[in-house]
């Protein structure tokens, strides 16, 4: 069997959005220590941190940080005591995505829509208000342990939300930006991918088109998404606008434990695998981010030295041995081409990692790349022992 890739897939775009998405609003991470979170990511991923809260705000249970770069925006949560609402699923889970939030245009009909269809409701929908506005949020039950909260920031005009308090930035950049570093190091988020076990994907894929109204985008089975010793199934859904993407990963009957096997067990459960930054430069940032300390898997010389890969890429804004020196990954497909490149998990835990991609025209996701990548990713597994 091969891949099979394609915009429409099998089902039709409603002529109705049933569930209109603004975007994704924010990523929340739970993690072991916050602060050292929010200064990790100001440091290697070029984060500008923007708002905070915590007991010093009369908030006893978290000390939360926000970082952005353009539009994307993490909020990284950390529990300041053990009876802390979340410290268990830190316990289970180790540092991972809890909340993939969604902005929408009116919480109250999404809510309505995602419950009427079957969707678990976790918080019906209710304002917070301080003296910056007001935001309406509501939340519902996504794979494993994670949700996706609904928010109408429309009527906000805070740092964040009520109660967080503008941060000052934690690393200034403006020696570096002047010596030639890029002012950000990624624009926005351009899909997050989430891992489920074995015989869920359909059901999940299904949840989004019965719930949000999405619509299939692509779907990667067979070979081309299979080693000699691993293998996994992946289908991706996106809403009408393709502003959000969702890549939904299973793993497949193979040799030996697939990549997506790993996650699930050190995870402890389905969850959000990697997320992907979108970059106008990546070349410049790879280099900001790897002079910052962070480890990028590596392709081997062969990937490059291919002539068919040079064949079948044609033309790209600059030339493979640039790309060669970096190990950054490069993909073409009938709208144009992307060029990626993926993260070592950025935790103790072989979990949760970061995808660079550039995109010029391809809507695709590195089909051709599919076979190099996760045999990087089987190098990195086998050191671990968990091949």
């Amino acid at each position: 069997m091969t891949a099979v890739a394609h915009p429409a897939a099998t089902h039709a775009a409603p002529s109705h959005d049933p569930f209109p998405v603004k975007g994704v609003d924010h990523l929340a991470f739970l993690v072991g220590n916050a602060r050292q979170a929010a200064h990790y990511y100001s440091t290697a991923f070029g984060m500008t941190l923007v708002a905070y809260r915590g007991p010093e705000q009369g908030y006893r249970d978290y000390a939360e940080y926000v970082l952005t770069s353009g539009s994307a925006r993490f909020v990284l949560r950390g529990a300041v005591h053990a009876a802390a609402p979340g410290a268990d699923h830190h316990a289970r889970h180790g540092d991972g995505v809890t909340d993939i939030a969604l902005e929408v245009p009116d919480v109250d009909a999404a809510y309505a829509y995602a419950v009427e269809h079957g969707a678990t409701g976790l918080q019906a929908p209710v304002d917070h208000t301080d003296t910056n506005g007001t935001i309406r949020v509501a939340a519902i039950a996504a794979y494993g342990d994670t949700r996706h909260t609904l928010i109408d920031r429309s009527a906000y005009h805070g740092p964040f939300e009520p109660g967080f308090v503008a941060a000052h930035p934690i690393v200034d950049r403006s020696a570096a930006i002047a010596a030639g570093s890029p002012k950000r190091f990624f624009q926005a988020v351009d899909h997050v991918v989430g891992n489920v076990e074995l015989g869920k994907m359909d059901e999940w894929v299904e949840f989004y088109h019965r719930v949000m109204g999405f619509t299939n985008m692509a779907e990667f089975i067979g070979d081309d998404i299979a080693t000699d010793y691993s293998a996994l199934m992946s289908k991706v859904v996106a809403n009408g606008t393709r502003k959000v993407k969702f890549p939904l990963n299973e793993p497949a009957i193979a040799r030996k434990k697939s990549q997506i096997d790993e996650y699930l067990e050190f995870y402890g459960g389905p969850g959000a695998q990697h997320i992907a930054l979108a970059t106008n430069d990546i070349l410049a940032t790879v280099d900001a981010m790897r002079a910052a300390g962070v480890e990028f898997l590596a392709t081997p010389d062969s990937y490059y030295d291919d002539p068919e890969l040079r064949a079948r890429i044609g033309h790209v804004r600059v030339p493979i041995e640039e790309l060669k020196a970096r190990r950054i990954l490069v993909d073409r497909d009938e709208d144009g081409y992307l060029l990626q490149i993926f993260t070592k998990p950025v935790q103790d835990r072989p979990t949760v990692f970061f995808e660079l991609i550039e995109r010029h025209g391809s809507l695709g996701f590195g089909k051709g790349n599919f076979k190099a990548l996760f045999e990087a990713i089987e190098r990195e597994q086998e050191t671990r022992g968990n091949l």
